[in-house]
């Protein structure tokens, strides 16, 4: 009878258990949940306004690293995000995409006024001065480093290919893989937008 009563609780804890793990979110994405760095930046947007991510609070924040002479990574992310917000519909609105530069010395306030807003008229450009991108890349434990060219302005940037994503109270919740297509960060801005 003693083991009857044992086995009851088990299977009422376990049961207990499961139902508590229903309530978390079930991302399709790296969820950083808690982490403890990836807090907040202070940059200027294409606009010449000074932004922190307060600035974005009741929204969700894709926030990627690139710069405008990407051959490759930087241009496809920014058409995947394009395509989120095509398929997000009217909540396309409570998300932000936010294009950081690693390429400060290329990337004018002019040329990301050009190229951000080209892939969709939401979205911001970031910029700083070297030392503001040194600052806001450690806090996001971003790897960037130039790879010289053929000429000095020939250069490329080697970067972390992945976005940080922000909920709408303004903290770090996921990260979003390069390449991975639409489908599974319109899944996972949708829960974070619930």
């Amino acid at each position: 009878m003693k083991t009857l009563f044992r086995l009851a609780c088990l299977l009422l804890v376990l049961s207990l258990a499961a139902c508590g793990q229903d309530n978390k979110p079930q991302f399709k994405n790296t969820d950083l949940t808690g982490l403890d760095y990836a807090k907040d930046f202070a940059l200027t947007d294409h606009n010449g306004k000074p932004r922190t991510l307060a600035d974005f609070k009741g929204k969700a924040v894709v926030m990627f690293f690139g710069y405008t002479q990407c051959p490759d990574v930087c241009p496809t992310t920014m058409a995947e995000m394009a395509t989120v917000m095509k398929q997000l519909g009217p909540d396309a609105d409570r998300v932000q995409v936010l294009f950081v530069t690693i390429d400060p010395e290329r990337d004018t306030q002019a040329l990301l006024a050009s190229y951000v807003p080209a892939f969709d008229p939401r979205f911001l450009g970031l910029y700083g001065d070297k030392a503001a991108t040194d600052k806001v890349a450690k806090e996001f434990k971003v790897f960037y480093q130039k790879v010289p060219g053929k000429t000095p302005d020939s250069y490329t940037m080697d970067h972390t290919a992945g976005s940080y994503v922000f909920d709408p109270q303004g903290r770090i919740r996921l990260f979003l893989r390069h390449g991975q297509g639409a489908e599974p960060v319109v899944h996972d801005l949708k829960l974070l937008l619930q």
